[in-house]
């Protein structure tokens, strides 16, 4: 995994054991050559940067910010409101998320929407972000059929739908009931 993170030609994500790869070693990351995007939660985000995780979430935005500024790659810190930082220092909240994505899978079906956008050609920061923010609006939808039972594939199959609301396709009370502004 080392070696794949240093000679990776194109933008990629790394999630889970991906990560872990790195537990205790986090420096090794700045040996990237391409656009990274890394997806921790605050266990992994500890394991990486030795921050306890108790204490990721004290400032969850100041680490995230660090931690992009140490590794030199967009960091996203997965969480009920998931933080996404530059190296540059930008860092933005998603509005989106909740509860419903705190099930085995969901990461990885963010890891994949974003995966996606880096291969339309957006930068990692813009393709973290909007990622976060359409899985979020996915997982809202998908809660609202399936409540506690949500799962990671009932999120993925509504990314779509999400991608709609988002868009504008849908107007009215989606976006209200998607939690964005009436506009």
């Amino acid at each position: 995994m080392r070696r794949l993170v240093g000679e990776c030609p194109v933008p990629f994500v790394l999630d889970a054991d991906g990560l872990n790869a790195f537990a205790g070693q986090g420096g090794l990351l700045q040996a990237h050559r391409a656009p990274m995007v890394l997806t921790p939660h605050a266990g992994e985000f500890a394991r990486l940067t030795g921050v306890p995780a108790p204490g990721v979430s004290e400032d969850r935005v100041g680490h995230a910010r660090k931690a992009a500024a140490e590794f030199r790659a967009t960091v996203l810190l997965k969480g009920s409101r998931t933080v996404v930082a530059d190296p540059d220092g930008r860092a933005v909240v998603s509005a989106t998320g909740g509860p419903f994505l705190a099930t085995g899978g969901t990461g990885d079906v963010l890891a994949g929407t974003i995966a996606a956008l880096l291969a339309k050609k957006l930068s990692s920061f813009d393709a973290a972000m909007a990622g976060a923010f359409v899985h979020g609006v996915a997982g809202r939808i998908a809660a609202a059929e399936h409540g506690e039972g949500t799962m990671a594939s009932d999120v993925a199959e509504q990314l779509p739908a999400a991608v709609a609301v988002v868009r504008g396709e849908l107007p009215g009370p989606w976006l209200a009931w998607a939690g964005l502004p009436l506009e």
